[in-house]
């Protein structure tokens, strides 16, 4: 039985259909990649899985249960952590500010009122610690390098000790140093237990992170795999170079 299944999942805008009954599993215990072009639809599915978007058609079941159809919130008390492209964090609020109290999960009011109880405070210290950024616990969130406030985003979502999360393009504009530490991150958490599913446009990165990788193309899977099959699929290959003749021309 996997742990998250997207079943015959379709979304439209305006006529044009970003996602076109797609089905995909993640296995428990996974780092499951999710690849393809541009506009294949990849970040809409997981709008679609968190709740963000919903769908036009089809089911979204966790651990036996459907969650299509619940607010973000919802989805994120049932277990599934989420980063973003782009993060989204208060620009002047401090790392540690940012990390015990996301607006989603008590509310900037309730930050503002009661304060922060020692146990969250020394929680959040221990996972800033995780990804080497204790020492900023005081600076501002904006005063951060990119990488650095991808970083937090991630710790922050580990606040509630999701059972799955999902990474949208963790690598994006992040330099390789950063990149490095990221990916040792995600390993060590996934061996101890956390699931992933992560749409990532860094090749290498999936290709040695992941156990399994699902393709989509215009809204659809068109391969699934290791990353050794994945990498000799003709008709990924297709997908991304636009036929396998310049696919071998490329090589």
């Amino acid at each position: 039985m996997p742990m998250l299944s997207a079943n015959n999942v379709s979304k439209s805008f305006g006529g044009i259909k970003a996602v076109d009954s797609c089905s995909i599993e993640v296995e428990r215990g996974s780092i499951t990649g999710l690849i393809g072009p541009n506009g294949s639809g990849k970040t809409t599915l997981f709008n679609i899985i968190t709740g963000f978007y919903q769908l036009d058609e089809g089911t979204i079941v966790l651990e036996d249960k459907p969650i299509h159809g619940l607010k973000p919130n919802q989805i994120y008390h049932r277990g599934i952590g989420r980063t973003f492209q782009i993060t989204r964090l208060f620009w002047k609020m401090t790392v540690l500010e940012n990390m015990i109290v996301p607006v989603k999960q008590l509310g900037l009011a309730t930050l503002m009122s009661q304060g922060v109880k020692n146990y969250e405070e020394e929680k959040a210290m221990e996972l800033l610690e995780m990804v080497g950024l204790a020492k900023f616990r005081n600076e501002e969130a904006r005063k951060l390098s990119f990488g650095q406030q991808k970083l937090i985003e991630l710790a922050a979502v580990l606040m509630s000790d999701p059972a799955m999360i999902l990474l949208d393009e963790p690598a994006g504009g992040v330099n390789p140093v950063m990149i490095e530490k990221m990916m040792d991150i995600v390993d060590e958490l996934n061996q101890k237990g956390t699931t992933f599913l992560l749409v990532e446009h860094n090749m290498r990165l999936v290709m040695e992170l992941c156990q399994h990788i699902i393709v989509l193309d215009h809204g659809q899977k068109i391969a699934e795999g290791e990353p050794a099959e994945i990498q000799n699929n003709p008709l990924v290959l297709e997908a991304y170079l636009g036929s396998t003749q310049n696919a071998n021309a490329s090589a």
